[in-house]
């Protein structure tokens, strides 16, 4: 595994803070009530499973429970305070925002607050006004900065070891749940903290469902194998796809696997920061379509991978916003045919200003078991 050592950087929190009491005074918000997790520890560095923020023009504060008292000391900065709460951490969000002054008009996540967590703003904290705001925090996370990409490169390093390890062990007889685990050991003896997703392994004519879960079906010689999977560094993601034959592929499986592996490196080295999320998507989708399978291609070219390992930005037939230098996409065009197969190919890119850089370095030319 190449180096992958995590650059010594300053503490970013505050900067991040800074960004989103910015766009707080923008949508003439007093404060931000932060639910989801993955947004918290963007912001403040915890990556505790139990925790609420509220960020203010003057400072942020954060929730959780004696089971983090320890953990929290050590991930949080000084640009946040620490609230350890004995029983709910709800109670104690109100005693917070009671002893705050100037805070009226106070934003939550839409897109992560529960019903019943919001039926505890209009009756506990019916004093203050809540506003639903969306991808404030996210928006910020779409953009990486050193210490964001160290991490999923080597996330990315993690799984492409893990994969190599893995490979020669793959053979008719196995079953895709064997194979899982069998890369999934590899994933954690090369590091990963975590699994992003549940490890797809996808055979024969399974490879055409493109979220399949893997299952106890045997591995038979001819079989596509479609492996999905990704490592965790500091919390960050990769997400990679390489599909395999087991013993020699026929004609019709090349054609297929070249044309997915064609449309592959054609976005990959088209896609430019300015360009739309829906041209980014139509330079594999036009060419998929042109050598007949359009139809077999059903799901977007990809998405951003951060804390999360699907997040903005979205490269889809519908998104009209343009990309940004420091985004990491994943670039994953695929045919799938019901009874017979599927291919995808799948690399993790970064986008700068002087262009793309597939940070993936797995081979993309066909492998044969």
């Amino acid at each position: 595994m190449k180096d992958t050592s995590i650059p010594e950087v300053r503490d970013t929190h505050p900067v991040r803070l800074t960004a989103l009491r910015d766009a707080l005074a923008r949508a003439d918000l007093d404060a931000l009530l932060v639910t989801s997790l993955p947004n918290i520890r963007f912001l403040t560095g915890f990556s505790g499973s139990n925790a609420l923020l509220v960020v203010t023009a003057l400072e942020a504060v954060l929730l959780t429970d004696y089971r983090y008292a320890t953990q929290v000391e050590e991930e949080l900065g000084a640009s946040t305070r620490v609230r350890i709460e004995r029983s709910s951490l709800w109670s104690g969000l109100w005693v917070h925002l009671g002893a705050v002054s100037g805070v009226e008009r106070i934003g939550f996540e839409s897109s992560h607050l529960p019903h019943t967590d919001f039926a505890r703003l209009l009756e506990q904290g019916a004093r203050w006004s809540w506003r639903p705001t969306s991808d404030l925090v996210e928006t910020l996370r779409m953009v990486k900065d050193v210490s964001e990409l160290a991490h999923i490169e080597r996330a990315i390093s993690i799984a492409e070891a893990a994969l190599h390890q893995t490979i020669p062990l793959v053979h008719a007889g196995l079953t895709e749940l064997t194979v899982a685990g069998i890369l999934e050991r590899h994933l954690r003896e090369a590091g990963s903290e975590d699994f992003p997703f549940p490890t797809i392994v996808a055979s024969g004519s399974r490879s055409a469902h493109p979220h399949a879960r893997a299952s106890e079906r045997v591995l038979e010689t001819g079989d596509f194998v479609l492996l999905d999977f990704g490592a965790v560094s500091g919390g960050y993601c990769s997400d990679i796809t390489r599909t395999f034959v087991i013993g020699r592929a026929t004609d019709e499986q090349r054609e297929v696997y070249d044309i997915v592996r064609e449309a592959n490196v054609r976005s990959s080295g088209a896609i430019r920061v300015g360009m739309t999320g829906m041209a980014a998507d139509a330079v594999a989708r036009d060419y998929i379509d042109a050598c007949g399978f359009g139809e077999a291609f059903g799901h977007s070219l990809g998405h951003g991978i951060g804390l999360e390992v699907h997040e903005a930005p979205r490269l889809a037939r519908t998104v009209e916003s343009p990309l940004s230098a420091g985004m990491v996409v994943t670039v994953e065009p695929g045919i799938y045919r019901a009874g017979w197969g599927g291919v995808r190919i799948e690399d993790d890119v970064l986008l700068s200003d002087a262009g793309p850089r597939v940070l993936t370095s797995f081979p993309r030319e066909l492998h044969e078991l």
